[in-house]
């Protein structure tokens, strides 16, 4: 690819999908449609962009870390949620089958390797996804690492966390008879697939809002209300992941399987008060892989939208832009 004449006809604007797509859906099988998006530059340095939660959805504030005369940038909604369908979902909705959906994505767009770039669950989603298909990644740009092991989510729904907000994790527990508090994803679990749609609404935003009010480091309390349909989607979808372990064979898997990834260069910006997903999962997953470097940003949270991180990213996806030729990317 002539990466400078492509640059010279970079078009700073959404472009019409390749392949089979009707408005940008894709089906994925199993009753699900996928939604996909590219923009950028369709001859630039393709990277797919993988969400949080599960279940939080791209959105257009996802294209502004990539210079869109350099890179294609491809997005889409993990099932069930966002403009995905059925919205909502959690039928056929594990971590094995949006491995095999990015797969999907990639060969209908004809991309032989691309860079992968995740936040949070997209970070787990982008390991897993790297070690399951090395060969078709070039670089991996993380953040905020979330390695879905039992300690990460006994940290955060077994009270770690809420020993820095007692104020709201008295809020988001006492949602739950005492009897039940020795297990919050259990007990959120039924209620949000009880079948009544009033109660699973109302704790789907208490489970979305416990987790948004602790993402930044500048948050001093409560947030508002998600609206219904995204918190109910969010809420059940990583109460449905978490209940099952993300579908992984063992704990710790992502750290047992780093072999797979050793050859693939990454970065994974940090943030060193980050209350969601505490950097002692960054800082293991960097110390196992020498291909890694961890760049911790001092005076940041979780969030995406922290300034010290938003501007490491843009940094990171500066330089990966200008090793592209080595990277064969």
């Amino acid at each position: 690819m002539d990466k400078a004449a492509g640059q010279k006809r970079a078009a700073h604007y959404l472009y019409p999908p390749v392949g089979p797509f009707d408005q940008r859906m894709l089906d994925v099988g199993q009753g699900h449609r996928v939604y996909v998006e590219q923009c950028g530059n369709p001859h630039g340095i393709p990277v797919v962009v993988l969400h949080g939660g599960p279940g939080g959805g791209c959105s257009p504030a996802m294209r502004r870390y990539f210079d869109p005369a350099v890179y294609r940038i491809v997005l889409f909604d993990q099932r069930g949620c966002g403009r995905s369908r059925p919205h909502a979902s959690v039928q056929d909705n594990t971590t094995w089958h949006l491995v095999r959906d990015i797969e999907l994505i990639r060969e209908t767009l004809g991309i032989a390797r691309w860079a992968v770039f995740g936040g949070s669950w997209g970070a787990t989603l982008a390991l897993i996804y790297a070690q399951a298909h090395p060969d078709r990644v070039a670089y991996l740009m993380l953040r905020g690492v979330f390695l879905m092991t039992q300690g990460e989510l006994d940290w955060f729904y077994g009270g770690g966390a809420g020993k820095f907000w007692p104020d709201l994790w008295a809020g988001f527990a006492g949602m739950i008879p005492a009897d039940e508090q020795h297990d919050m994803i259990g007990a959120y679990h039924k209620r949000l697939f009880s079948g009544d749609r009033d109660e699973e609404t109302r704790f789907s935003r208490a489970w979305a809002a416990w987790e948004n009010a602790l993402a930044s480091i500048s948050h001093e309390g409560p947030v508002g209300e998600a609206p219904a349909e995204y918190a109910r989607a969010f809420a059940r979808l990583e109460n449905h992941y978490f209940q099952h372990g993300g579908w992984l064979d063992r704990d710790e898997q992502i750290l047992h399987d780093l072999p797979r990834i050793a050859d693939i260069p990454a970065t994974i910006v940090q943030g060193r008060y980050d209350m969601i997903c505490p950097p002692t999962s960054a800082w293991r997953l960097a110390e196992g892989w020498d291909n890694a470097t961890l760049k911790m940003v001092p005076v940041a949270g979780h969030a995406l939208s922290e300034p010290g991180i938003s501007a490491e990213l843009v940094r990171v996806t500066g330089e990966v832009a200008r090793q592209a030729d080595r990277l064969k990317l």
